[in-house]
Parts: C-alpha cells; structure tokens; sequence
C-alpha cells in the first residue's frame, strides 16, 4: 500500500542492470526508503502513497527534541507504541537480493538512508546506516570541559522493557505508523507518558537516528568517502536523493570519474548524472538480477 503508481519492469532493464554490475565487482550500493515501502514502512515523499501526500504531518525536527521536554515525550510515546509493529518487520526481495550479491562477491558494501537495520535481518554485513538506526538509543547529555559527552547506550528493545514498567496502562489506539516508526497518538496518551533519564548522567535519550536538521556524524561520512574511492561504481536503489547526505554520494562518485546506476519508481534528483536510469520497482528488477540457470 506504500508503494506508489509504477509500470512493470522490463526484461531488458533487468540486463541493461546486469551488464552495469557484471565487470564491475567492487559496486557500492545506496539505498533509501523506495526499497522498504515493499516491507510496508511508509516513506515521505512518494507521490500518492508517501506521509507528505497522506497527512500534514512533518517528520521531527532535531532542534525540537533537543529543547523540548514536550517533543520529547511525543516522540517517545509515538515511538514506543509504533516499536513492536516497527521492530518486527522483515525484509523483501531486494534486501535478500542484496545480500546474496555481496556473498557473491558483486558488491563491496551498502550505505543506506534507511534506519529500519532491514538489510541487517537479511544477511548483509558491510552495511554503513547513514542516519543511524531506530534500534539503538543514546544518551544527548551534555558535554564535560573536556568536550566529552555522555557514552551510555542501550538497545531498543531492552529500552521498550523499562517503557513497558513506566507505562503499564499505554494501549496501542494508533492508527498508521510513520517511516521511523512513530504513530499518530492523541493528546491524552502522550501527556501522561513517562520516560526515563539516562541512568549515567541523568541527561535525555534518543534514538541514534540522525533527525531533520542534524549532521551526519564526521567519522561516518569519512568511511562512506572510503567506499567510495574504492569502488569502480554506484548503485542507487530506492532513492529520490532529495536529502543532500544521499545526494553527495553521486557528486563524489561523479567527480571521480564513476558510474552511477539508478532504480527508483519516478524521478531523482541525481537522474541528470546517472549513466543508467531504470523507472521501476526495485523488488521486481533485483529479484531478477543474476538468476540462476536451470
């Protein structure tokens, strides 16, 4: 239900893809949120089905959390009952796709937009998340006269344990979850909510998801930088690449003189540098990539 209006893939997408990927065995693979809509995560801006087309919701922005004690319980109480549905979803033909390719040797490694850890669940291992995962949760406490922050973290599903304690009488009246996992809850759900300090510092949590309005962390971009000086290509899987960290990676790849593939329903704002554009569904043109033969 996420996925927007599309036409088939053809057959000879599916080679035109093939012949890019085949003399090419170091492929550095971007993808974002068109490849999860097929696990049923919405997306924001697919036309029709995305959450900017289906409400006047914006997603949450990192300066609200950081200053407001109200956007943090919002988010928490969203978060936390959307968790169990969120949490439990698995991942489709393009995540296992991708996998099997990168045993096979066809790719070196994946950088995804993605913070659902999808491609985690399904086998893959040179995986960079680069804005951060909804599975890990961080402490955003203040830092020391040294520059040091707070170091504690815990995983989200040990976390949604002492939620569960504060919060025993929290039913699940959502109605639709959002692409980071969130639901629409009313107001007299949230004002009660309860969420705990950091047991180090006494400072906020968070997800380590990298909202609207923050930075990606210097180190990741540093690694993805690597990747992309040792691959012989990219491949972007899913993506409008309206968000600028997406977008970068085809500059930097542009600049280095390497070829850029793209597979996304509609247009992308690297279309105008890709060597290879296919206008499909990525579940249909990567579960026909490199078939067997019987």
């Amino acid at each position: 239900m996420f996925v927007p209006a599309h036409e088939p893939a053809h057959e000879s997408d599916c080679r035109r893809l093939e012949k890019f990927l085949e003399d090419k065995p170091h492929i550095l693979v971007l993808t974002g949120a068109g490849i999860s809509t097929e696990s049923g995560i919405p997306d924001y801006r697919s036309e029709g089905v995305g959450l900017y087309a289906r409400s006047n919701h914006k997603p949450i922005q990192h300066g609200d959390f950081v200053k407001s004690e109200a956007t943090r319980k919002r988010y928490w109480a969203r978060n936390y009952v959307g968790w169990p549905r969120f949490s439990s979803i698995a991942p489709n033909v393009t995540h296992y796709t991708l996998a099997r390719l990168e045993r096979e040797g066809r790719i070196s490694g994946i950088v995804t937009q993605n913070v659902d850890r999808l491609h985690g669940k399904a086998g893959s291992k040179q995986v960079i998340e680069l804005h951060g995962s909804g599975f890990d949760v961080i402490c955003i406490g203040s830092q020391d006269e040294r520059g040091k922050g707070c170091n504690y973290r815990i995983d989200r599903h040990e976390f949604q344990h002492i939620l569960d304690q504060l919060n025993p009488a929290m039913e699940d009246n959502s109605t639709s979850m959002r692409p980071d996992g969130d639901v629409e809850l009313s107001m007299e759900y949230v004002q009660g909510f309860k969420i705990p300090p950091c047991p180090q510092c006494g400072g906020n949590l968070k997800p380590e998801i990298v909202f609207f309005g923050d930075n990606v962390p210097m180190p990741r971009i540093e690694k993805v930088v690597r990747m992309i000086i040792e691959s012989d290509g990219v491949l972007v899987l899913g993506s409008s690449l309206t968000v600028f960290s997406g977008y970068r990676i085809i500059l930097q790849a542009k600049e280095l003189g390497l070829p850029v593939a793209i597979v996304n329903i509609g247009a992308t704002r690297g279309d105008p540098k890709a060597d290879l554009k296919i206008s499909a569904r990525c579940g249909e043109v990567m579960a026909n990539l490199f078939k067997p033969a019987r």
